[in-house]
């Protein structure tokens, strides 16, 4: 615990930077979707994870990895945060980090939306910018050389690895799930895999809970996909938390059926969601017309703010 001995005034204005953040991370809403989808007996939510400090469902996870760093006395504000990441994981990194006053250095594919890269620089961190052609797997190869290169220099945050990403779900987002159901009865959770966090740990939370709840994985239907955050684990490295036993079932969506719904939620609900969350919405209408009765729960990892091409081309 090298941190609390050299500096106690250090490490309690980080703990107490904590404490105060912890207040707005998690906590958000579950929104019922009423004419996007509406059949008798079967409900479909979706937890609208922008609304949170870091804007995505990544800080959840981003949160709980620099708590865990700090309190073992891994990361403090003379050390940088390195990893690797498609975008919403990094920004959740640099907001948090930037109001406890740590560096941040961020490994990210260059054909990073403009507007992931405008948000990063604004917000402080340094950006390593890697090859298009190798998504976050080429990032994540570039991250690890340079924490190998100068292990002093930097607290390597590994999201794909790190078991507090999962531990983030299962701690916050299932039992907000559960408690913002009320007398409700989740029978489906559904969710798509990028860093499989947000499947590991709310499905094992959801499952003790209720072990006849399904947990369904949604995987993008080819390697040459643009739902941004999503793998297609047949080709890409696969997250050392990932657990493909977990699901019960797996389903494939399109880049097209999820890009197709976004103007349809916009419209019919009122949202402006980013593609991954269409695209785990398009897994649970397409569940929900099969059932008869169910409560199906899912997740907007963020809104459309980082991706006005996409909306341009919508709506042109």
């Amino acid at each position: 615990m090298e941190l609390i001995k050299e500096n106690k005034v250090e490490y309690k204005g980080l703990i107490e930077g904590l404490q105060q953040l912890e207040k707005f991370v998690g906590n958000t809403p579950l929104y019922p979707f009423n004419r996007l989808f509406q059949k008798k007996g079967v409900k479909i939510y979706a937890k609208l994870e922008w609304q949170q400090f870091g804007a995505s469902v990544k800080s959840r996870p981003a949160f709980e990895i620099v708590k865990s760093a700090i309190l073992a006395g891994e990361l403090n504000r003379n050390k940088t945060l390195l990893d690797a990441s498609s975008g919403n994981t990094g920004i959740a990194y640099a907001s948090i980090c930037g109001a406890l006053g740590i560096p941040v250095t961020l490994c990210i594919p260059a054909n990073a939306s403009i507007e992931r890269i405008r948000n990063l620089k604004s917000l402080g961190a340094e950006l390593i910018l890697t090859s298009q052609y190798e998504s976050t797997d080429g990032a994540q190869n570039k991250a690890k050389e340079m924490v190998a290169a100068n292990p002093d220099k930097y607290f390597y945050a590994d999201q794909y690895g790190n078991d507090n990403n999962w531990k983030a779900h299962y701690n916050t987002t299932g039992p907000e799930i559960i408690e913002q159901l009320g007398d409700e009865k989740i029978t489906h959770f559904m969710a798509g895999l990028g860093t499989t966090g947000t499947m590991r740990g709310t499905g094992t939370y959801l499952k003790e809970q209720d072990p006849n709840t399904q947990v369904i994985a949604l995987h993008p239907d080819s390697a040459m996909h643009a739902i941004e955050g999503w793998k297609h684990m047949e080709t890409a490295l696969v997250p050392k938390i990932y657990n493909a036993e977990q699901a019960d079932d797996n389903q494939e969506i399109s880049t097209e059926e999820s890009f197709a719904l976004l103007k349809e939620i916009a419209q019919k609900e009122g949202l402006l969601i980013g593609p991954s969350g269409a695209a785990n919405l398009a897994g649970a209408i397409r569940l929900a017309n099969e059932l008869e009765e169910g409560v199906i729960v899912t997740i907007i990892p963020d809104s459309a703010d980082k991706y006005s091409e996409v909306y341009e081309q919508l709506f042109k």
